[in-house]
């Protein structure tokens, strides 16, 4: 019973652990999707200021792609920061399965302790 037990929160754990690292990677995503839009609208901004561009011709085309990394900078941010979160639940979830893991095994072991204990006075009490 226990050690059935403490194979399926083994599995559990692992898928935990799987989460968790998808959690993160998505994280990581958003976090560098951030960058690179933030990177572009200063590139863009720069660009904007330089004598020959040809923002002065066009520069709603600009200013509109200026809006558009920094919206994409700012819906970045706000994912990661919903990862983040979904990060920092998959951590404590892990650890809910951990000790429920490592605490199924201690009662396994304790069981089949318990049960070697028993086989053995069994055995002194038989009559020969």
């Amino acid at each position: 019973m226990s050690t059935d037990r403490s194979k399926r929160l083994g599995k559990l754990l692992k898928l935990q652990d799987k989460l968790k690292a998808l959690h993160e990677t998505r994280h990581a995503h958003h976090v560098a999707s951030a960058m690179q839009a933030e990177a572009e609208a200063s590139e863009i901004a720069a660009r904007f200021d330089d004598p020959g561009s040809l923002s002065s011709m066009f520069p709603e085309v600009y200013h509109r792609r200026i809006n558009a990394a920094v919206t994409r900078r700012d819906r970045s941010r706000d994912a990661a920061e919903q990862e983040a979160t979904r990060v920092n639940a998959a951590n404590v979830r892990r650890g809910i399965v951990e000790d429920a893991y490592r605490e199924a095994i201690r009662t396994a072991e304790r069981t089949n302790g318990d049960r070697e204990r028993l086989e053995i006075v069994e055995r002194h009490l038989k009559p020969r």
